[in-house]
């Protein structure tokens, strides 16, 4: 019994977002929830080139409901390779959101 009541009082983890929680469902739905959305899914809409040399730092929200990207290169050095994609960074965030949801994308080093 005592197992059990440990069970229940033992928190393993944070409390995620709700996006994160309903992940999947909300995948297969097409409802981009939010700016943590875009965040858990860095990766898959990066692609593997992108993806692997920039993650992303923070996502501000502006007033007008776009978002001022800011994404930190894996190496200095890439800072000017990410600078010159950042038309394909631009364009896959928005079409993940399917909507123009980028404001700026600045780089931190």
């Amino acid at each position: 019994m005592s197992n059990q009541a440990d069970k229940w009082t033992r928190r393993d983890a944070r409390p995620g977002t709700l996006a994160g929680a309903l992940g999947g469902l909300m995948e297969m739905l097409g409802v981009r929830a939010s700016d943590a959305d875009l965040a858990a899914r860095w990766d898959a809409i990066m692609g593997a080139e992108i993806a692997a040399i920039a993650r992303l730092a923070a996502v501000k929200k502006t007033r007008d409901g776009k978002y001022n990207i800011v994404v930190r290169p894996a190496n200095p050095a890439f800072t000017l390779q990410l600078s010159y994609m950042a038309p394909e960074i631009t364009a896959r965030i928005n079409k993940y959101f399917g909507r123009d949801a980028v404001a700026k994308i600045s780089f931190r080093k």
